[in-house]
C-alpha cells in the first residue's frame, strides 16, 4: 500500500505502464465537475470510477479484497478513514470471489487505520484488503482501477 498527495506521483508513476497516464488524467481534469459514473482511459486496463459515497461507521464497514486491479483512491472532497490487514493475515472471507466485478470481502477487522483528506491517494495491491470510506458523511473520490497485466 502507498499514501501520497496527488503532487507526489512522480516516484511512483514508473511502479506501473499506466500509472502516469491516470495521474496525468487526473491532475488536468476536474472530476468534481464530471459526472458520476465510469471514465474509460484505456477499455478495460485503466478506468475512473468517479464515485460519491456515504461513509459509514467503523464497526459496520467490511474489508474488500481485489484481484485483477490495483485501485487507486484520490479524495475529492470530504474525508475518509480506511481500515487495512495484510492478506496473509486474513483468517474469514465472507463473500467468495466474484470475478466479474473483481473483489470478495472479509468480515476480519483490520489491524490498522489511516485518515484521508482532498488531494491525497492511497494505492492498493492485492495484497492489501481495505475497508474504506469509514467516517460521516458524504465524499467524493476518483477510483483508478488500474489491471495488473495490461
Amino acid at each position: 500500500m502507498i499514501l501520497t498527495d496527488l503532487q507526489s506521483t512522480e516516484r511512483i508513476e514508473n511502479l506501473h505502464p499506466l500509472f502516469k497516464t491516470l495521474f496525468d488524467y487526473v491532475k488536468t481534469h476536474d472530476l468534481l465537475e464530471a459526472p458520476i459514473g465510469r471514465i474509460v482511459l484505456d477499455g478495460d486496463n485503466l478506468f475512473i470510477n468517479n464515485d460519491e459515497a456515504i461513509c459509514r461507521p467503523i464497526d459496520k464497514q467490511v474489508m474488500e479484497i481485489h484481484r485483477k486491479y490495483i485501485d487507486v483512491q484520490i479524495v475529492l472532497e470530504g474525508e475518509e478513514s480506511v481500515g487495512w490487514k495484510p492478506l496473509t493475515e486474513i483468517q474469514h472471507i465472507s463473500k467468495e470471489y466474484d470475478e466479474e466485478r473483481d473483489f470478495e470481502l472479509s468480515d476480519d477487522k483490520p489491524s490498522t487505520y489511516f485518515h484521508v483528506k482532498p488531494g491525497q491517494i492511497y494505492i492498493l495491491f492485492p495484497e492489501d484488503p481495505h475497508a474504506p470510506i469509514i467516517g460521516e458523511g458524504k465524499i467524493r473520490k476518483a477510483i483508478g482501477k488500474v489491471k495488473i497485466q495490461p
